[in-house]
């Protein structure tokens, strides 16, 4: 990307992100404790653990780390989220997580500074996953856990050109959604072997999903045409169907996990 291309994508990450961040913290189908549970669990956080999260939108996993390591920071490149993280953390008492603004891409720590680094829900909104999982992979110590979670595209690049099409246009601030195979590959490519894989779906009824969001020009009536458009065939490899309540469709997720190896 060019310099005015990557900052015009940070400014559309700053406006929607701050648009949506009192929307995304009351999201319950991206907080679920389940859903939560599953980045947590993968990361297995220790009493004595230091812990990252990259991206930490509104703060639902780092306060959810912070319950079982010993200090936790929350980074995020948008204030209006970071502030509604310090709100829930306050709500729920915890007390030690550390927020801060910064860019997943170059961030202040030194090497081998976190037991756990993790990311959730962010990839398909940067650039150069490579380059932002390298950091990950480089501020967490010998033996640290690795977790990336994020929603992925079909590995059939109609279905996905579809799938991506219709995440765009609802928020102008996403790149891609990858397919699950890309981001298998960033753990092998960085040497951290396969990594553990854990799927699940996020579900939406479709009137719900178009009434939350921020699309292109304000334009929810096409956004919710999009989707409806792709029951036929299945077209964006989401599940979309008909139920009494309108179409009803799922975002396709995993969280990813592995070890850095010692030495």
């Amino acid at each position: 990307m060019s310099p005015a291309n990557t900052g015009a994508h940070q400014c559309a990450i700053e406006d929607q992100f701050s648009r949506q961040a009192v929307g995304f913290a009351a999201d319950r189908e991206l907080h679920a404790d389940d859903v939560v549970a599953l980045v947590v669990e993968a990361a297995r956080p220790q009493p004595h653990d230091a812990a990252i999260d990259f991206a930490c939108g509104t703060g639902s996993v780092a306060c959810a780390l912070a319950k079982r390591a010993r200090r936790v920071v929350g980074l995020d490149a948008t204030e209006a989220m970071l502030r509604q993280a310090r709100d829930l953390a306050s709500r729920e008492g915890v007390g030690n997580v550390e927020w801060r603004a910064g860019d997943v891409y170059r961030t202040p720590f030194a090497d081998a500074s976190f037991d756990v680094a993790t990311c959730r829900f962010a990839f398909h909104h940067l650039e150069d996953p490579a380059r932002a999982f390298a950091e990950m992979v480089r501020v967490a110590a010998p033996g640290a856990r690795i977790v990336v979670c994020d929603s992925f595209a079909s590995d059939d690049p109609q279905k996905a050109a579809a799938f991506n099409a219709m995440e765009r246009f609802r928020d102008p601030s996403t790149v891609e959604h990858r397919t699950l195979p890309f981001l298998r590959g960033l753990f092998e490519s960085a040497g951290l072997g396969a990594p553990v894989v854990r799927r699940f779906d996020v579900s939406y009824f479709a009137s719900d999903f178009v009434a939350k969001a921020f699309p292109l020009n304000g334009d929810g009536a096409r956004l919710l045409a999009m989707i409806e458009s792709s029951v036929e065939g299945d077209a964006m490899d989401a599940g979309a169907h008909w139920t009494p309540q309108g179409v009803r469709f799922s975002f396709r997720a995993a969280a990813l996990s592995a070890v850095k190896p010692l030495g």
